[in-house]
């Protein structure tokens, strides 16, 4: 059911499990000998990691006063650095292999000190997410799939492959680590102009040249800081943690659906850790048709596997996925699926006033007799999708004279057939002056109609108010309903 996967040429077993097969970009191949002879970074002889990093640093350094002020922020707050660093210790080897693999400055392994503390669950107020601070867009054109069950972006895996093709693609581009690195940040349309723009005035096109955004002008000064304290640690008086260089985690393939807190306590591993290695997960199930591997601690994958070869549950997944035949409303989904509408808003994560839309795929209890897993064309391109939900309100309004289901119908935003079941007449009849309709209008709409009414008599004004055509009226109601 279950079985540990090495995958060649990935190094140390290492797969994205996004995909099926791992998805390489390299813009700076090796030579054949070289590609022949070595499927994985070869390590050096130092135990400590950050040795290694500072034995691979290859970018110019940058002198600048921005870069002392870093230096400065960054050495006046240690905890800040030791949280950072203790943190990066689960995926800083593997960043620095796929690296040496593509024959890339190792100092951009610490490039997600900057982006997001080296935590994986970041999300910026511009919705960038993951430890390398991808934008929905920008991941998805690298093959980081984002749908209700899971997103690569915070994937470790997928998205350190991801970001080291896009670093590459852009070095490529500008031919200049500190460009590249600012066209990351800024975007490379933007750094693109910037350089055109002094290439017209005859001035300098380098990184500190450029004008740029604030945020961006101090983006590579701040690699520089945390990459000069990582070289001279003492020298700044900072403690870096310890971290050996060896592999913290290694790739388990599955099978079958299961359940994240079932996983985690059959490699007994901490829920939270478990989380840290798989934290593109957005439910509490892995879908093994769309997640078909998950990191596991070095030492954990063999304690996984003896515990699953004696686990005798009924079943590994208590959760499967249902589609929404058509609009339904939350409660009325509930009901089909044998929740609460309170637990099924929580799981699925649906906000108030929506209705579910057709063909959304929500998270649900898994029949005890139920075998089949969910599919990968679920599992790979679920999504959740909601409308609005429009209450409305019974109302009685008296007809004017000449007044039809008709004419009531375009002043009211509805159709004639609605007015006619309404009111128990037929869609050609007319109705006499004075005569009561009932009509449903919009709570918003009924509201707002309400408030203005109840203004007091002193807000008023004292010019008599002209009687409302049809045309008019037509138009205020129609303007409510779309308030």
């Amino acid at each position: 059911m279950f079985q540990l996967a090495v995958v060649a040429g990935v190094g140390w077993g290492f797969v994205a499990f996004a995909h099926a097969q791992p998805v390489t970009l390299d813009l700076q191949p090796l030579a054949p000998q070289e590609a022949t002879s070595r499927s994985v970074a070869e390590l050096a002889t130092t135990t400590d990691l950050w040795e290694r990093i500072r034995r691979g640093y290859a970018m110019p350094d940058l002198e600048s006063s921005l870069v002392r002020d870093r230096e400065v922020w960054y050495t006046a707050r240690p905890d800040y650095i030791f949280r950072m660093t203790e943190r990066s210790r689960k995926y800083l080897f593997h960043i620095v292999e796929e690296l040496e693999l593509r024959n890339m400055p190792t100092e951009l392994a610490l490039l997600p000190f900057v982006e997001s503390a080296f935590n994986p669950q970041a999300v910026s107020s511009a919705k960038a997410a993951g430890m390398w601070q991808f934008m929905p867009a920008t991941g998805k054109f690298f093959e980081l799939k984002q749908n209700v069950f899971r997103d690569d972006r915070r994937d470790v895996l997928a998205s350190t492959r991801a970001a080291l093709d896009y670093l590459q693609k852009l070095h490529g581009m500008f031919g200049d680590w500190h460009l590249a690195l600012a066209a990351y940040n800024w975007g490379e349309g933007s750094v693109g102009r910037a350089i055109a723009k002094n290439e017209r005035r005859m001035l300098g096109t380098s990184y500190t040249d450029l004008t740029m955004p604030m945020e961006t002008r101090f983006y590579v000064p701040k690699l520089q800081a945390i990459k000069n304290i990582v070289a001279r640690p003492q020298a700044f008086g900072s403690d870096l943690p310890k971290i050996d260089n060896h592999p913290y985690f290694q790739s388990v393939s599955i099978r079958r659906d299961i359940d994240v807190i079932l996983a985690a306590k059959l490699a007994e591993v901490p829920l939270d850790d478990f989380k840290a290695l798989n934290p593109s997960l957005n439910k509490p199930v892995i879908l093994a048709a769309g997640m078909p591997q998950i990191l596991l601690p070095w030492d954990s994958a063999e304690v996984f596997q003896q515990n699953l070869d004696r686990f005798t549950g009924s079943r590994l997944a208590s959760w499967t996925v249902w589609l929404a035949p058509r609009t339904l409303r939350v409660a009325e989904a509930a009901k089909r699926v044998g929740m609460t509408e309170a637990q099924l808003r929580e799981v699925n994560s649906i906000p108030k006033g929506m209705l579910i839309k057709p063909g959304s795929a929500l998270l649900v209890p898994r029949a005890a007799d139920a075998h089949l897993d969910v599919t990968e064309t679920i599992a790979d391109r679920g999504q959740l999708s909601f409308a609005p939900e429009i209450v409305q309100v019974r109302k009685t309004m008296r007809a004017r004279k000449g007044d039809s289901v008709e004419s009531i119908a375009r002043r009211y935003t509805t159709s004639a057939a609605n007015v006619a079941q309404w009111n128990k007449v037929a869609s050609n009849a007319t109705f006499k002056a004075g005569q009561s309709v009932v009509v449903y209008v919009s709570a918003s709409a009924a509201g707002s109609k309400a408030k203005k009414s109840s203004q007091p008599a002193w807000r008023s004004s004292n010019k008599p108010k002209a009687r409302p055509t049809a045309k008019n009226a037509g138009a205020a109601t129609a303007k409510q309903a779309k308030a």
